[in-house]
């Protein structure tokens, strides 16, 4: 008899043998790295200031791993800032927008909410491209002569860009890459990425707070030879009389840092490095997502978001159930929360009702397997509620 055969009754009365031995699939802050622990973490530049000697070495250390495990060529700047992502999109924004016409690429609520910000808070009057969730827009309409923002993997819909193939080589304007649940997941095309930022909370399985700021030379250059006509508070400010503030780039941080943080994520970016660097963080993310569709596919009532393979997240998935609403949805993700089966596995807030499982690099394939029953569990368990 076929998973989806399964009665819901007898589905309900029986809860699964085995659970996932680390149920977290959050989608940010994401799955600690197999093997975490708290104790494990190097504690010398702790209750040091960060610029100290062991502050600054161990922010320079963050930052040459990231650029060793991302292949990053020398013509591009590491930056840690405040923030988070949405700290480190923002910096950029408020840099380097306004020289030329902006085009925002909207397809879920993060690229939303960059059209917000350049629309409403910079006021430059962008031109929007949309999709609805699970969809793509049509990245052909896309006139290059303006600087153009875009999410390279949509969190909350679970859709990413395929590739980096309509991004043109002689652009005008600048891509600003918001890739916050793509970095260490994607081979990205670095030549195509003007600027690019990140959080070491997703699939580094860091902490939150701090966010990442990736500046290919045409960024620098920007920078360099263009004044925003609005004020930029302290925490935004990359240039120093005319030029690149290039401490910020060599871990002399615009602001305090955590340094518990920091050690956090050089724990996890030596583990990646352990596995086989960038390579083997993303065939860890695939194997995921691959486990994860051999579940959706065997079950009628589950689905993706983003139906087109080609441009689904392996990371973010989102999925539909059948007949779901989001009372639903709480209920389902609720039962599973309250057995330690699966951890906040309920969709987005702004996306339509359905799940989102985390699949990236820190989270083991053997726990996304054994997520497949107790899907089930739940779902017969809140249909018969």
């Amino acid at each position: 008899m076929s998973d989806s055969a399964v009665t819901d009754a007898t589905v309900a009365s029986a809860k699964p043998a085995t659970k996932p031995a680390r149920p977290h699939f959050s989608s940010g802050p994401c799955a600690k790295p197999p093997g975490w622990d708290a104790s494990k973490l190097a504690s010398e530049s702790l209750g040091r200031s960060h610029r100290s000697k062991i502050g600054k070495a161990r922010l320079q250390y963050a930052i040459d791993l990231m650029r060793e495990m991302l292949q990053l060529p020398d013509t591009h700047r590491i930056g840690i800032v405040p923030g988070s992502d949405t700290g480190a999109f923002e910096m950029a924004m408020w840099t380097m927008l306004g020289q030329r016409p902006v085009t925002t690429l909207a397809w879920e609520s993060f690229g939303e909410g960059w059209v917000t910000d350049v629309a409403k808070q910079l006021k430059l009057d962008p031109t929007v491209i949309r999709a609805d969730y699970g969809q793509l827009p049509d990245l052909a309409q896309v006139d290059w002569s303006n600087d153009v923002l875009f999410t390279w993997n949509g969190t909350t819909s679970g859709v990413r860009v395929p590739n980096g193939d309509w991004i043109p080589d002689d652009r005008e304007g600048l891509s600003f890459a918001d890739a916050t649940s793509a970095v260490f997941a994607y081979d990205l095309p670095w030549d195509k990425i003007d600027v690019a930022t990140f959080s070491w909370q997703k699939v580094l399985g860091g902490e939150g707070g701090h966010g990442v700021l990736i500046l290919g030379p045409r960024a620098v250059e920007r920078l360099e030879s263009y004044t925003p006509a609005w004020p930029l508070p302290k925490v935004f400010r990359l240039v120093s009389k005319g030029k690149l503030a290039e401490g910020v780039f060599k871990g002399e941080t615009i602001n305090t840092p955590s340094m518990l943080a920091v050690e956090d994520a050089i724990f996890a970016l030596e583990w990646g490095k352990s596995i086989g660097g960038a390579k083997g963080l993303i065939a860890r993310s695939n194997a995921n997502a691959a486990a994860l569709q051999k579940i959706v596919a065997a079950r009628d009532w589950l689905g993706n978001l983003a139906e087109d393979e080609s441009i689904r997240s392996t990371t973010s998935v989102c999925l539909t159930v059948e007949g779901a609403d989001e009372a639903f949805i709480k209920t389902f993700a609720g039962l599973l929360d309250k057995e330690g089966a699966a951890y906040d596995v309920a969709g987005y807030r702004d996306a339509p009702a359905g799940l989102r499982i985390w699949c990236g690099a820190t989270v083991d394939t053997a726990d996304i397997e054994a997520l497949g029953p107790w899907l089930d569990w739940a779902y017969a368990t809140a249909r018969a509620g």
